[in-house]
């Protein structure tokens, strides 16, 4: 049965006239009503006929990019970048050929708002898509995720990923362009092992983001490796010595925002925790200068007393005092390679999924501990 738009208007609770303006994009229409007509829209799986449908078809030179904060300079050089390609010459079949208009969908990193733009631009017919920085590991949204990219794939929108892992069910990208936060995480506490550090305390980003969980993965692996989250057992019993390292581990760790505030106020907590710690890797670098601040106003000299890393070498922290140790991700090459990507100017890679090395960059901000 076809669905007509007095039926999404039923759906989510609104006239008709509204549903038209939501839709057409003409009039202010309040951002939690746009949102529940563009998820009745999704779940009604409504199509758009007659001059409103020609309107939409004509929008097809649109391509959106989706980052979590534009303000984040780890979003705002991929996307940058990706804008670079949008535009031009595409790869001769005419479907993402010719000059595009680049838009930039600031999720603000909700899961629901990372929906509504890919509606909307599902409603635009975008020829191009490019979803960048790690995902939300939330089963229902990850379900939510495959079934829009799959109409948007089907209605002929180019989908990659830069800088994030596929989805479970990633039929319908074109690429994904993975960064190997696994191996950086693990490089860097391999670094700060070697020059002595027992107990390191990681100011970690949200829990539920793949990044996130990537990064302090490696981190920890560094730590098995060197036999660091061993715990022993009270009287020489070995029993629960696994649950007690991992408890301890966990108090080492700290999660909040990927902020400047997050890191200061996390770094606090940790040295509250134990105060015996000698390094702190950082979630990224803006977190990280959060973490120095809190380090210098606790009166301690960063690297003589404390060692403190970050991750993704953003612009500044060559610049920092002392420069900080961190792990490079190649941001802009990778959003330059998505865009192209997506403008259909590059092949994809094999099998469509491109792990792009993380490199360890040793500066000023770390030393050896203290005897």
């Amino acid at each position: 049965m076809t669905v007509t738009l007095a039926d999404v208007a039923a759906r989510a609770r609104v006239s008709p006239a509204t549903v038209s303006r939501v839709l057409n994009g003409n009039y202010p229409v309040a951002a939690s009503t746009r949102e529940r007509v563009l998820r009745a829209v999704d779940d009604l799986d409504y199509v758009l006929n007659g001059p409103a449908s020609s309107l939409a078809a004509a929008t097809s030179d649109l391509v959106g990019i989706l980052v979590n904060d534009i303000a984040d300079p780890f979003f705002g050089i991929m996307a940058g970048a990706a804008q670079t390609q949008i535009g031009g010459p595409g790869d001769g079949s005419g479907r993402a050929g010719g000059e595009k208009l680049a838009v930039i969908c600031n999720t603000g990193g909700s899961p629901e708002r990372e929906l509504t733009y890919l509606t909307l631009l599902q409603r635009q017919r975008a020829a191009a898509v490019v979803l960048t920085g790690g995902a939300v590991e939330d089963p229902a949204h990850q379900a939510a995720m495959s079934a829009k990219l799959s109409k948007l794939a089907d209605a002929g929108t180019r989908i990659v990923f830069c800088g994030r892992p596929p989805l479970p069910e990633g039929d319908a990208l074109v690429a994904a362009l993975a960064f190997d936060n696994r191996g950086g995480g693990r490089r860097l506490a391999e670094h700060l092992i070697s020059l002595g550090h027992r107990r390191i305390g990681y100011v970690a980003g949200p829990p539920e983001r793949t990044t996130t969980r990537h990064r302090l993965e490696g981190h920890r692996e560094a730590l098995r490796a060197a036999g660091l989250d061993a715990a022993p057992a009270a009287g020489g019993d070995q029993a629960g010595s696994g649950d007690r390292a991992s408890a301890d581990q966990d108090r080492l760790t700290v999660h909040g925002p990927y902020d400047r505030r997050s890191g200061y106020e996390a770094t606090l907590e940790l040295l509250r925790r134990a105060p015996d710690v000698t390094a702190v890797v950082a979630a990224n670098d803006t977190v990280a200068l959060g973490a120095c601040a809190a380090v210098r106003d606790q009166g301690m000299r960063i690297p003589q007393d404390i060692s403190v890393a970050g991750f993704d070498d953003l612009p500044f922290s060559v610049d920092a005092v002392p420069a900080l140790t961190t792990v490079r991700l190649p941001l802009f090459e990778a959003g330059v390679r998505a865009g192209r990507l997506a403008m259909g100017k590059e092949n994809p890679p094999p099998g469509g999924i491109a792990t792009i090395a993380a490199e360890l960059m040793i500066r000023g901000s770390t030393a050896a501990p203290r005897g």
